[in-house]
């Protein structure tokens, strides 16, 4: 039997699609985009003063965890990549962009955010930091069947946004 291409995404696929709308959901190109926000490297800064710094996946560790004395071996089994990071203050977001264009494993990976924000919730123990744990997803997911996945979201104290995501719920 023929194999039938990918045309929805997953899979071999997963690196095409969701590049092309993770650079649609890019946070450090959209602050700098906006009036109030410049981008430094990592830091972002409002009035010449900076109000946040980014981390993408093992960056979050080398730039941040390690320098500030946090050995991610020493608290759990498996390092964690988040899609970005941002540090506000005391309160770390984390943000996973999840691109889906037609039915998959992206629907079921949804449902481990309460696993996940309690890991990074040890990781940054030590550092005395909140922990926000945020989905950014495509309008695949802007759908009625999504109901219970996003009652339950929330329900674990996770958050998630079609498209996009609203600067003032990353404390900006």
């Amino acid at each position: 039997m023929a194999k039938k291409p990918n045309t929805v995404g997953g899979g071999a696929r997963t690196n095409h699609n969701g590049l092309a709308f993770e650079g649609r959901t890019d946070l450090l190109e959209a602050l700098n985009k906006h009036p109030d926000f410049t981008v430094n490297a990592n830091q972002v800064f409002r009035n010449g003063q900076i109000v946040a710094h980014y981390y993408e996946k093992h960056n979050l560790y080398s730039g941040y965890l390690n320098p500030a004395g946090v050995d991610y071996k020493n608290i759990f089994s498996k390092k964690l990549l988040p899609d970005g990071a941002l540090l506000v203050g005391q309160t770390i977001y984390i943000i996973e962009k999840k691109y889906q264009a037609g039915s998959g494993s992206v629907d079921e990976k949804l449902q481990t955010c309460d696993f996940k924000k309690k890991q990074y919730i040890k990781l940054f123990a030590a550092l005395d930091i909140t922990v926000e744990y945020y989905y950014v997803l495509n309008d695949w997911f802007d759908k009625p069947e999504y109901r219970d996945v996003f009652l339950y979201i929330e329900s674990v104290g996770c958050k998630y946004f079609i498209e996009e995501l609203p600067f003032n719920e990353i404390g900006l």
